[in-house]
Protein backbone atom coordinates (compact mmCIF):
# COMPACT_ATOMS: atom_id res chain seq x y z
CA UNK A 1 0.00 0.00 0.00
CA UNK A 2 1.62 3.08 -1.05
CA UNK A 3 2.21 6.15 1.24
CA UNK A 4 1.61 9.78 -0.06
CA UNK A 5 3.53 12.79 -0.56
CA UNK A 6 3.17 16.69 0.10
CA UNK A 7 1.77 16.94 -3.64
CA UNK A 8 -1.18 14.54 -3.44
CA UNK A 9 -3.17 16.40 -1.41
CA UNK A 10 -4.26 14.44 1.10
CA UNK A 11 -4.63 16.01 4.52
CA UNK A 12 -2.25 12.57 6.14
CA UNK A 13 -0.55 9.66 4.92
CA UNK A 14 -2.40 6.42 4.17
CA UNK A 15 -1.38 4.28 7.33
CA UNK A 16 0.79 1.66 5.92
CA UNK A 17 0.89 -1.05 5.50
CA UNK A 18 -2.79 -1.28 6.15
CA UNK A 19 -4.97 -2.81 4.88
CA UNK A 20 -3.53 -5.74 5.51
CA UNK A 21 -4.26 -8.26 2.33
CA UNK A 22 -5.75 -11.77 3.86
CA UNK A 23 -7.45 -13.21 0.59
CA UNK A 24 -10.55 -15.31 1.13
CA UNK A 25 -10.67 -18.51 -0.90
CA UNK A 26 -13.31 -18.29 -3.92
CA UNK A 27 -12.75 -14.41 -4.30
CA UNK A 28 -12.48 -13.46 -7.52
CA UNK A 29 -9.09 -12.26 -8.39
CA UNK A 30 -9.71 -8.86 -9.78
CA UNK A 31 -13.32 -6.84 -9.86
CA UNK A 32 -14.31 -4.00 -11.81
CA UNK A 33 -15.49 -0.85 -10.25
CA UNK A 34 -18.16 1.15 -11.57
CA UNK A 35 -17.83 4.22 -10.39
CA UNK A 36 -20.87 6.15 -10.88
CA UNK A 37 -20.46 9.43 -8.70
CA UNK A 38 -20.73 11.82 -11.71
CA UNK A 39 -23.78 10.66 -12.59
CA UNK A 40 -26.23 8.74 -9.53
CA UNK A 41 -23.71 10.65 -7.17
CA UNK A 42 -24.46 14.91 -7.79
CA UNK A 43 -27.80 13.77 -9.20
CA UNK A 44 -29.08 14.41 -6.15
CA UNK A 45 -27.51 17.27 -5.02
CA UNK A 46 -29.52 20.29 -4.00
CA UNK A 47 -26.91 23.25 -5.28
CA UNK A 48 -26.28 23.33 -8.55
CA UNK A 49 -22.30 22.17 -9.22
CA UNK A 50 -20.39 23.83 -11.79
CA UNK A 51 -19.93 22.06 -14.98
CA UNK A 52 -16.11 22.90 -14.30
CA UNK A 53 -15.98 20.80 -11.16
CA UNK A 54 -17.85 17.53 -12.83
CA UNK A 55 -15.29 17.50 -15.51
CA UNK A 56 -12.69 17.81 -12.79
CA UNK A 57 -13.95 15.31 -11.16
CA UNK A 58 -14.06 12.51 -13.91
CA UNK A 59 -10.83 13.25 -14.84
CA UNK A 60 -9.02 13.06 -11.10
CA UNK A 61 -11.57 10.03 -10.91
CA UNK A 62 -10.00 8.14 -14.06
CA UNK A 63 -6.24 9.31 -12.65
CA UNK A 64 -7.05 7.74 -9.93
CA UNK A 65 -7.12 4.05 -12.22
CA UNK A 66 -11.17 3.99 -12.18
CA UNK A 67 -11.78 2.53 -15.62
CA UNK A 68 -15.22 2.66 -15.57
CA UNK A 69 -16.66 5.97 -14.58
CA UNK A 70 -20.34 7.09 -15.56
CA UNK A 71 -20.53 10.42 -16.60
CA UNK A 72 -23.49 11.91 -16.82
CA UNK A 73 -27.57 11.21 -18.26
CA UNK A 74 -29.39 12.78 -21.33
CA UNK A 75 -32.52 12.96 -19.23
CA UNK A 76 -34.60 16.33 -19.80
CA UNK A 77 -33.16 19.36 -17.84
CA UNK A 78 -36.59 19.80 -16.10
CA UNK A 79 -36.60 15.72 -14.52
CA UNK A 80 -32.68 16.43 -13.34
CA UNK A 81 -31.65 20.10 -13.32
CA UNK A 82 -28.38 18.96 -11.76
CA UNK A 83 -27.69 17.37 -15.02
CA UNK A 84 -28.67 19.52 -17.50
CA UNK A 85 -25.20 20.39 -19.09
CA UNK A 86 -24.64 16.76 -20.23
CA UNK A 87 -23.68 18.15 -23.51
CA UNK A 88 -21.28 20.66 -22.08
CA UNK A 89 -19.51 18.32 -19.48
CA UNK A 90 -19.34 15.42 -22.84
CA UNK A 91 -17.45 18.61 -24.86
CA UNK A 92 -15.31 19.70 -22.42
CA UNK A 93 -14.04 15.41 -21.40
CA UNK A 94 -13.58 14.45 -25.17
CA UNK A 95 -12.83 11.09 -25.96
CA UNK A 96 -12.28 8.67 -23.44
CA UNK A 97 -8.41 8.25 -22.58
CA UNK A 98 -7.19 4.08 -23.34
CA UNK A 99 -9.06 1.16 -21.64
CA UNK A 100 -11.37 4.18 -20.21
CA UNK A 101 -14.94 3.80 -20.83
CA UNK A 102 -17.38 6.96 -20.06
CA UNK A 103 -21.01 4.95 -19.86
CA UNK A 104 -23.92 7.96 -20.38
CA UNK A 105 -27.43 7.67 -18.94
CA UNK A 106 -30.09 7.19 -21.96
CA UNK A 107 -33.68 7.13 -20.84
CA UNK A 108 -35.28 7.23 -23.80
CA UNK A 109 -34.47 7.21 -27.78
CA UNK A 110 -34.17 11.11 -27.87
CA UNK A 111 -31.58 10.95 -24.92
CA UNK A 112 -29.73 8.04 -27.28
CA UNK A 113 -29.46 10.15 -30.06
CA UNK A 114 -28.04 13.09 -28.07
CA UNK A 115 -25.29 10.61 -26.80
CA UNK A 116 -24.70 9.18 -30.69
CA UNK A 117 -24.32 12.83 -31.62
CA UNK A 118 -21.37 13.23 -29.18
CA UNK A 119 -19.71 10.37 -30.19
CA UNK A 120 -20.54 8.13 -26.76
CA UNK A 121 -19.62 4.61 -27.04
CA UNK A 122 -21.26 2.96 -23.95
CA UNK A 123 -24.94 3.63 -22.58
CA UNK A 124 -27.20 3.02 -19.80
CA UNK A 125 -30.44 2.48 -19.42
CA UNK A 126 -32.75 2.28 -15.95
CA UNK A 127 -35.43 0.29 -15.37
CA UNK A 128 -37.90 -0.59 -12.41
CA UNK A 129 -38.55 -4.03 -10.84
CA UNK A 130 -41.46 -2.74 -9.30
CA UNK A 131 -44.81 -1.23 -10.73
CA UNK A 132 -45.15 1.85 -8.10
CA UNK A 133 -41.59 2.85 -8.74
CA UNK A 134 -42.13 2.74 -12.73
CA UNK A 135 -44.95 5.01 -12.42
CA UNK A 136 -42.96 7.22 -10.16
CA UNK A 137 -39.57 7.61 -11.83
CA UNK A 138 -40.37 6.97 -15.92
CA UNK A 139 -44.30 7.85 -15.71
CA UNK A 140 -45.31 4.54 -16.81
CA UNK A 141 -46.38 1.42 -15.80
CA UNK A 142 -43.55 -1.69 -15.47
CA UNK A 143 -44.59 -3.39 -18.81
CA UNK A 144 -45.17 -0.06 -20.43
CA UNK A 145 -41.91 1.37 -19.55
CA UNK A 146 -39.97 -1.95 -20.35
CA UNK A 147 -41.67 -1.68 -24.08
CA UNK A 148 -40.47 1.40 -24.29
CA UNK A 149 -36.94 0.64 -23.46
CA UNK A 150 -36.60 -2.23 -26.10
CA UNK A 151 -36.16 0.24 -29.11
CA UNK A 152 -33.92 2.35 -27.23
CA UNK A 153 -31.50 -1.04 -26.35
CA UNK A 154 -32.04 -1.90 -30.21
CA UNK A 155 -30.73 1.45 -31.53
CA UNK A 156 -27.65 1.26 -29.41
CA UNK A 157 -26.87 -1.96 -30.22
CA UNK A 158 -26.95 -1.29 -33.85
CA UNK A 159 -24.69 1.09 -33.73
CA UNK A 160 -21.88 -0.87 -31.76
CA UNK A 161 -22.66 0.16 -28.41
CA UNK A 162 -22.18 -0.83 -24.92
CA UNK A 163 -25.32 -1.26 -23.31
CA UNK A 164 -26.01 -1.38 -19.58
CA UNK A 165 -29.39 -2.28 -17.90
CA UNK A 166 -29.73 -0.61 -14.25
CA UNK A 167 -32.71 -2.68 -12.53
CA UNK A 168 -33.59 -0.74 -9.73
CA UNK A 169 -35.98 -1.58 -6.39
CA UNK A 170 -34.76 -5.33 -6.21
CA UNK A 171 -34.45 -5.94 -2.77
CA UNK A 172 -37.36 -3.71 -1.33
CA UNK A 173 -39.45 -0.85 -2.45
CA UNK A 174 -40.65 1.88 -0.52
CA UNK A 175 -44.50 1.51 -1.42
CA UNK A 176 -44.65 -1.76 -2.39
CA UNK A 177 -42.53 -3.43 0.90
CA UNK A 178 -40.81 -6.93 -0.81
CA UNK A 179 -40.19 -7.95 -3.59
CA UNK A 180 -40.20 -11.26 -4.62
CA UNK A 181 -37.14 -12.95 -6.34
CA UNK A 182 -38.92 -13.77 -9.14
CA UNK A 183 -40.50 -10.70 -10.40
CA UNK A 184 -36.88 -9.33 -10.16
CA UNK A 185 -35.85 -12.10 -12.10
CA UNK A 186 -38.34 -11.80 -15.15
CA UNK A 187 -37.79 -8.18 -15.40
CA UNK A 188 -33.86 -8.53 -15.58
CA UNK A 189 -34.16 -11.06 -17.96
CA UNK A 190 -36.04 -9.04 -20.33
CA UNK A 191 -33.58 -6.43 -20.16
CA UNK A 192 -30.68 -8.78 -20.96
CA UNK A 193 -33.02 -10.44 -23.95
CA UNK A 194 -33.08 -6.76 -25.37
CA UNK A 195 -29.70 -6.66 -25.77
CA UNK A 196 -28.35 -5.16 -22.72
CA UNK A 197 -24.62 -6.19 -22.05
CA UNK A 198 -24.76 -5.99 -18.29
CA UNK A 199 -27.48 -5.99 -15.99
CA UNK A 200 -26.72 -4.03 -12.79
CA UNK A 201 -28.91 -5.15 -9.78
CA UNK A 202 -29.96 -1.97 -7.60
CA UNK A 203 -30.39 -1.94 -3.91
CA UNK A 204 -32.29 1.52 -4.17
CA UNK A 205 -32.76 1.57 -0.70
CA UNK A 206 -30.40 -0.10 1.26
CA UNK A 207 -32.72 -2.72 2.48
CA UNK A 208 -31.04 -5.66 1.18
CA UNK A 209 -29.00 -7.93 3.22
CA UNK A 210 -26.13 -10.69 3.02
CA UNK A 211 -28.17 -13.51 2.30
CA UNK A 212 -31.18 -11.94 0.18
CA UNK A 213 -28.29 -11.20 -2.00
CA UNK A 214 -27.20 -14.39 -2.29
CA UNK A 215 -30.70 -15.31 -2.76
CA UNK A 216 -31.47 -13.30 -5.64
CA UNK A 217 -28.08 -14.52 -7.82
CA UNK A 218 -29.22 -17.91 -7.33
CA UNK A 219 -32.49 -16.97 -8.47
CA UNK A 220 -30.95 -15.38 -11.45
CA UNK A 221 -28.61 -18.26 -11.50
CA UNK A 222 -31.45 -20.88 -11.77
CA UNK A 223 -33.19 -19.18 -14.30
CA UNK A 224 -30.26 -19.95 -16.50
CA UNK A 225 -28.32 -16.03 -16.21
CA UNK A 226 -24.58 -15.91 -16.22
CA UNK A 227 -23.20 -14.44 -13.38
CA UNK A 228 -20.75 -12.66 -15.73
CA UNK A 229 -23.51 -10.72 -17.08
CA UNK A 230 -24.35 -9.17 -13.66
CA UNK A 231 -23.24 -5.92 -11.54
CA UNK A 232 -24.19 -5.36 -8.28
CA UNK A 233 -25.15 -1.50 -7.06
CA UNK A 234 -25.91 -1.04 -3.26
CA UNK A 235 -26.82 1.82 -0.96
CA UNK A 236 -26.11 1.85 2.64
CA UNK A 237 -28.89 3.08 4.38
CA UNK A 238 -28.94 0.54 6.82
CA UNK A 239 -24.73 -0.18 6.78
CA UNK A 240 -25.36 -3.58 4.42
CA UNK A 241 -23.39 -1.97 1.27
CA UNK A 242 -19.89 -3.65 2.13
CA UNK A 243 -21.44 -7.08 3.80
CA UNK A 244 -24.06 -7.06 0.50
CA UNK A 245 -20.88 -6.73 -1.40
CA UNK A 246 -18.67 -9.59 -0.05
CA UNK A 247 -22.26 -11.91 -0.55
CA UNK A 248 -22.12 -10.87 -3.74
CA UNK A 249 -17.93 -11.84 -4.81
CA UNK A 250 -18.72 -14.94 -3.17
CA UNK A 251 -21.79 -15.42 -5.27
CA UNK A 252 -18.95 -14.97 -8.54
CA UNK A 253 -19.80 -11.04 -9.19
CA UNK A 254 -16.95 -9.43 -10.22
CA UNK A 255 -19.00 -5.75 -11.50
CA UNK A 256 -19.76 -3.88 -8.52
CA UNK A 257 -20.88 -0.27 -8.50
CA UNK A 258 -19.42 2.44 -6.03
CA UNK A 259 -19.54 6.53 -5.55
CA UNK A 260 -16.58 8.41 -4.98
CA UNK A 261 -17.33 9.93 -1.40
CA UNK A 262 -20.15 8.18 -0.84
CA UNK A 263 -22.16 10.61 -2.92
CA UNK A 264 -25.71 9.46 -4.16
CA UNK A 265 -29.55 9.04 -3.55
CA UNK A 266 -32.60 9.08 -5.32
CA UNK A 267 -34.56 12.25 -6.38
CA UNK A 268 -37.44 9.38 -6.66
CA UNK A 269 -36.84 7.75 -3.42
CA UNK A 270 -36.57 9.53 -0.54
CA UNK A 271 -35.50 6.79 1.76
CA UNK A 272 -32.49 6.13 -0.44
CA UNK A 273 -29.58 7.47 1.13
CA UNK A 274 -25.72 7.30 -0.29
CA UNK A 275 -24.25 4.89 -2.27
CA UNK A 276 -21.62 2.52 -1.39
CA UNK A 277 -18.54 4.48 -1.29
CA UNK A 278 -15.98 4.02 -3.80
CA UNK A 279 -13.13 4.34 -1.04
CA UNK A 280 -14.57 2.15 1.52
CA UNK A 281 -15.07 -0.76 -1.19
CA UNK A 282 -11.35 -0.39 -2.52
CA UNK A 283 -10.22 -0.49 1.02
CA UNK A 284 -12.27 -3.78 1.58
CA UNK A 285 -11.16 -5.35 -2.06
CA UNK A 286 -7.35 -4.12 -0.73
CA UNK A 287 -7.92 -6.02 2.30
CA UNK A 288 -8.89 -9.16 0.58
CA UNK A 289 -6.08 -9.07 -2.00
CA UNK A 290 -8.70 -8.37 -5.32
CA UNK A 291 -6.92 -6.48 -7.79
CA UNK A 292 -9.00 -3.34 -8.99
CA UNK A 293 -6.10 -0.84 -10.65
CA UNK A 294 -7.44 2.30 -8.64
CA UNK A 295 -4.62 4.10 -6.59
CA UNK A 296 -6.75 4.32 -3.17
CA UNK A 297 -4.05 7.57 -1.73
CA UNK A 298 -5.14 9.32 -5.19
CA UNK A 299 -9.13 8.28 -5.02
CA UNK A 300 -8.86 9.44 -1.06
CA UNK A 301 -7.39 12.93 -2.34
CA UNK A 302 -10.50 13.34 -4.61
CA UNK A 303 -12.88 12.75 -2.17
CA UNK A 304 -11.49 15.15 0.72
CA UNK A 305 -11.27 17.91 -2.74
CA UNK A 306 -14.76 17.47 -3.59
CA UNK A 307 -15.79 17.35 -0.40
CA UNK A 308 -14.33 21.10 -0.01
CA UNK A 309 -16.50 21.89 -3.64
CA UNK A 310 -19.43 20.59 -2.15
CA UNK A 311 -19.14 22.05 1.13
CA UNK A 312 -19.26 18.90 3.67
CA UNK A 313 -17.24 16.44 4.88
CA UNK A 314 -17.62 13.19 2.55
CA UNK A 315 -19.34 10.54 3.71
CA UNK A 316 -16.78 7.65 3.44
CA UNK A 317 -15.53 6.22 6.53
CA UNK A 318 -12.02 5.59 4.98
CA UNK A 319 -11.82 9.48 3.65
CA UNK A 320 -12.75 11.16 7.16
CA UNK A 321 -10.76 8.53 9.04
CA UNK A 322 -7.67 9.61 6.55
CA UNK A 323 -8.66 13.17 6.70
CA UNK A 324 -8.58 12.88 10.73
CA UNK A 325 -5.08 13.18 12.49
CA UNK A 326 -3.96 11.28 15.25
Amino acid sequence: MPTVDTDARLPVPLPAPFPVAYPIEGLPARVTICEVGPRDGLQNESGTVPTATKVELVRRLETAGLAVVEVTSMVRPEWVPQLADAEQVLTALGPPPPGVRRPVLVPNRRGLERALALGVRDVAVFASATETFARRNLNRGLAESLEAFRPVVAQAVDAGLRVRGYLSMCFGDPWEGAVPLGQVVDVGRQLLAFGCTELSLGDTIGVGTAGHVRALLAAFDAAGVDVGQLAVHFHDTYGQALANTLAALQAGVTVVDASAGGLGGCPYARSATGNLATEDLVWLLDGLGVATGVDLAALVATSTWLAGELGRPSASRVVRALATPG
